[in-house]
């Protein structure tokens, strides 16, 4: 039973209009909801504060779009974004992040955002060579991989497939890598904003992620939620199983996992198991974080990650 609660969708957060590209859309029901979901998603992007271009590239499993920021010659880091949050969640992160790295943020092709799957499902395997074919379409050397929640997840699992390319992986209370839901009754909250989206159930999910939900920009929170409303979500199609412990033993890169200290998906327990099976890893509590630790204390967790990177 509770392995099925990890693939329903919206449980995991994570954190120009682009035209609309042609075939199939298996997110949005209809357009004019998708162009209302598109135009607050250009809305959260107003609030980068750098300079940044968007891009789509053509892969076997459908467009991948991308936001690309920082120096041209800086070593690639990758973001992967939290269920339905989409890149732009990366607002309070992105301008540290980017002034020595070249940064790539990657929208999730089956869930609401502006890439497209071109298929209903994608395997691991599938999912796996959508990104690297993203990374070659890029040219991309000594590839630093960020991801949070289920982006964590995304990015322990291409760090396993694609070992030669990977140089470094850093998670932001993963997803069902460690282990299962902390505190499962509060995760629902997420669960019940997806099946009825109204303002009284978007600030309990809200309250429930985040230690800070005052500093959460409402044009952010206005995005998350229509992707709730309107976004038919297929996380639970990526088969987000836990890793075997050979899986995480044959991460032989620097690792570093943090979580907050009011995190309601994982707890500090999971720390045993990284220690455990991962040679090179670090871990932190991020006092006064929730789940959303990247907005929560986005300052700490910039210096943090530019920190690692840096080793």
């Amino acid at each position: 039973m509770r392995n099925l609660i990890y693939l329903l969708p919206g449980i995991l957060f994570l954190t120009g209009c682009s035209s609309f590209r042609p075939g199939k859309d298996y997110v949005f029901p209809s357009k004019k909801e998708k162009e209302k979901y598109i135009y607050s998603y250009n809305q959260t992007l107003r609030l980068w504060s750098v300079p940044y271009k968007e891009t789509d590239v053509a892969t076997s499993f459908g467009t991948a779009h991308v936001i690309i920021s920082g120096p041209d010659a800086g070593e690639p880091l990758i973001l992967f974004h939290g269920t339905d949050a989409s890149s732009t969640m990366w607002f309070p992160n992105i301008k540290e992040l980017s002034k020595e790295h070249r940064v790539y943020a990657i929208d999730f092709p089956l869930e609401a955002g502006k890439s497209m799957s071109n298929r209903i499902k994608l395997s691991n395997k599938e999912t796996a060579v959508f990104y690297k074919e993203v990374f070659e379409h890029f040219k991309m050397k000594n590839i630093n991989l960020l991801g949070v929640s289920r982006g964590g997840w995304m990015a322990t699992y291409l760090a396993i497939q694609l070992k030669p390319h990977i140089k470094r992986i850093v998670l932001l209370s993963p997803a069902n890598t460690f282990g299962g839901i902390d505190q499962f009754w509060k995760v629902m909250t997420a669960i019940n904003l997806k099946i009825f989206p109204n303002p009284k159930s978007l600030g309990k999910f809200f309250n429930s992620f985040s230690y800070r939900p005052d500093k959460i920009d409402a044009i952010f929170k206005e995005q998350l939620y229509l992707a709730y409303k309107y976004g038919n979500s297929k996380p639970r199609l990526l088969n987000m199983t836990q890793f075997s412990d050979a899986n995480l033993k044959s991460l032989n890169i620097p690792v570093m996992v943090l979580i907050g200290d009011h995190d309601i998906v994982n707890s500090e327990k999971i720390f045993k198991k990284a220690h455990k099976l991962i040679p090179n890893v670090e871990t932190e509590v991020i006092k006064d974080a929730g789940h959303f630790l990247s907005i929560d204390q986005s300052d700490i967790i910039n210096k943090k990650i530019l920190n690692f990177l840096k080793k």
